[in-house]
């Protein structure tokens, strides 16, 4: 936002120094506004174009960063208004007395001393500058390689959802003493503040879980009070060795990014398969077939597939012909059996403003096996106490637990938690696992969902946008600079940036997101304006030696761009300087979101550095080979014609 007031107002300080009063003060203001204004307002204008993909986001991804490309985009529209109108007036008013000389700043003294051989040795090789800077961008290929890739960032909640997954049929009293455990080795950890469980279902239709999927919050204590050296990753590792039990898969996730997952994807892991056809038998052989694959996966923390035909059903056939013997109508018998095993409303207690149902049943040892069921008795029509066994058949029969349809095909799913690993590169080798050892029917589909379908989505969103976006940015660059080889320039300072964050990225050891790219998509904008900024000095020093009829041969040109380059190094320093400087502190911040702000601000500090190197020395090493190659296109007559005419403007 203040790029373009400092450009502004160095601008006028050089005029100043070259006026030596001469010209009065609001003279200078409009001479050295109307040089730098235009560009200035068009690369904030780029800047605020550049966020255009962050607005086509959707989902959670879209209202996650949707906020802050509004607010950048407001700010940089408002800073490119004030910029050409309120700050040259402000200047003319505040800039006044006696301006120090650039070269009486000892700051400044020391950066051309250190500049001063370099732009020396990058115009006397601009080729070999450039095929350096190609060599380096090469490079920049391996660690590129070397990054993973995630659609979101971890945004640590402060709590983990722990989520294990036992066998279908498993027992109230065996999925209790489970649960308990678990519970309490949780809450032996020092980390730990909080821990509670929920086994089955809960009294909402919004949460249709089975009794052998367990959930448990685990609410931790501020990291201040973690043990020395403890990380996230290191205390879900280790919650996670010690709760491991034979028959029990574990799967960790965060309760909110948990929810948000299933509500999205129905997948409560970071990676699911869904298996979709037509045979609910063959689906679940599928899925198990899957598991075992993923299981062998290096990474795979935890796999477990859906048994959905693995649910096991109490079964009471009545025989109506021996109920009748007994006076008992299949009515009576269902009436029965309810208030006896499931349970009857008798009456409503009220305490206060509270009121409580109070419920009718057998106790749990009375009912809790089928032996058991066959003698509940059912009162007989004289009287007589008949065994449920005496007047129907009771039997455990397996079935479907859940018929779960998507896309109108009945789906299985098997859930995969991928532990610390990234999971792009994760679903890769997963998928190429899968595809060679489980064969699809035909009548089956097999497809990746989770965070990997969040990912495809975002990524082919931003493969259509960003191509329209950068041809956006070069009209923009062609309207301001009115030729294309400048705009080409610019444009080309768009990869060399890059190359900076996907270093710094690798060195911090961060996976590719949508985090990353909102980074990349903002540092591109800023890229482009500093690059602007170089070439509008470049243009100025070398069309002022053109009016003065100094530009006859090469080593001209080379004087010109090292006058742009050098004499003007101040407000380039500073541009990039204030731009790091804001960014740098989020690197270092702590608690909730600093993971997602730091993905950000990676990308745009690394590139930062690269892209101050591409514009001191590479831009004009490309903007010394293309004047020279100008100059050398025409011949010296009607050079030095044209000259002399804008000269003495005729």
């Amino acid at each position: 936002m203040v790029d373009g007031a400092i450009v502004m107002i160095e601008n006028m300080h050089k005029h100043i120094e070259r006026a030596d009063g001469k010209v009065s003060q609001w003279e200078v203001v409009l001479e050295s506004a109307k040089q730098v204004g235009p560009p200035l307002f068009f690369s904030l204008l780029i800047i605020t174009f550049s966020f255009l993909p962050v607005f086509t986001l959707e989902q959670q991804e879209g209202r996650l960063f949707k906020p802050l490309a509004f607010t950048k985009t407001f700010a940089m529209a408002g800073s490119a208004l004030l910029s050409i109108t309120l700050v040259p007036v402000l200047m003319g008013y505040l800039i006044r007395g006696k301006i120090r000389p650039e070269r009486a700043n000892p700051v400044n003294r020391a950066l051309q001393w250190i500049y001063r051989p370099v732009i020396d040795l990058a115009l006397r090789k601009p080729r070999t500058v450039i095929a350096g800077a190609v060599l380096v961008l090469a490079v920049t290929v391996v660690p590129w390689g070397r990054l993973g890739s995630e659609f979101m960032p971890p945004l640590h909640e402060g709590s983990l959802l722990f989520m294990p997954t036992t066998v279908p049929g498993v027992s109230i009293a065996q999925a209790r003493e489970i649960m308990r455990y678990q519970d309490s080795v949780l809450a032996s950890f020092p980390e730990v503040a909080t821990v509670f469980g929920k086994a089955g279902r809960a009294g909402t239709a919004t949460d249709p879980a089975p009794l052998d999927m367990f959930e448990t919050t685990v609410t931790l204590k501020p990291e201040s009070q973690w043990r020395r050296g403890m990380t996230y990753d290191q205390l879900v590792a280790e919650m996670d060795r010690a709760t491991r039990l034979p028959g029990v898969t574990n799967a960790w996730t965060m309760p909110i990014k948990g929810r948000i997952d299933m509500l999205a994807t129905g997948i409560r892991t970071p990676v699911g398969v869904k298996i979709f056809g037509p045979n609910l038998d063959t689906l679940q052989m599928l899925g198990e077939r899957v598991e075992r694959v993923v299981q062998r996966v290096p990474g795979t923390r935890s796999a477990f597939a859906e048994r959905n035909v693995s649910g096991y059903y109490v079964d009471i056939t009545i025989d109506r012909a021996q109920a009748a013997r007994y006076g008992l109508n299949v009515g009576d018998i269902h009436d029965a059996i309810m208030a006896t095993v499931g349970g009857v409303d008798a009456a409503t207690t009220v305490e206060g403003r509270e009121r409580y149902v109070v419920n009718v049943r057998y106790p749990r040892e009375l009912r809790d096996n089928v032996a058991k069921l066959k003698e509940v008795v059912l009162p007989a029509m004289n009287g007589a106490q008949i065994p449920l066994g005496q007047v129907a058949t009771v039997r455990v029969v397996q079935g479907p637990m859940a018929v779960k349809t998507e896309d109108a095909f009945p789906v299985t799913t098997v859930y995969v938690d991928n532990g610390s690993r990234d999971v792009g590169g994760y679903v890769r080798d997963a998928q190429r696992a899968v595809a060679a050892a489980v064969p699809m029917p035909p009548g089956y589909t097999l497809t990746w969902s989770g965070q990997y379908e969040a990912m495809q989505r975002v990524g082919q969103k931003l493969r259509l946008v960003v191509p329209v976006t950068l041809g956006i940015i070069l009209l923009l660059l062609y309207l301001n600079f009115g030729n294309v080889t400048e705009s080409l320039i610019v444009m080309l300072a768009l990869p060399f940036a890059l190359v900076g964050g996907v270093w710094f990225l690798w060195l911090l050891g961060y996976n590719t997101s949508v985090a990353v790219w909102v980074g990349f998509i903002a540092l591109a904008g800023v890229a482009a304006e500093t690059g602007v900024v170089m070439l509008i000095y470049l243009d100025e020093a070398f069309e002022r030696r053109s009016r003065d009829g100094e530009m006859h041969s090469a080593a001209d040109v080379v004087a010109a761009v090292r006058e742009g380059a050098l004499d003007r190094l101040r407000p380039k320093m500073m541009t990039v300087t204030a731009i790091i400087a804001g960014l740098a502190p989020i690197l270092w911040s702590t608690g909730t979101g600093a993971d997602v702000m730091k993905r950000i601000a990676a990308p745009m500090v690394g590139g930062m550095l690269t892209s101050t190197v591409l514009t001191l020395v590479v831009i004009p090493a490309i903007y010394l080979l293309w004047r020279q190659w100008e100059l050398r296109r025409r011949p010296e007559a009607p050079v030095r014609e044209v000259l002399r005419d804008a000269q003495f403007g005729t």
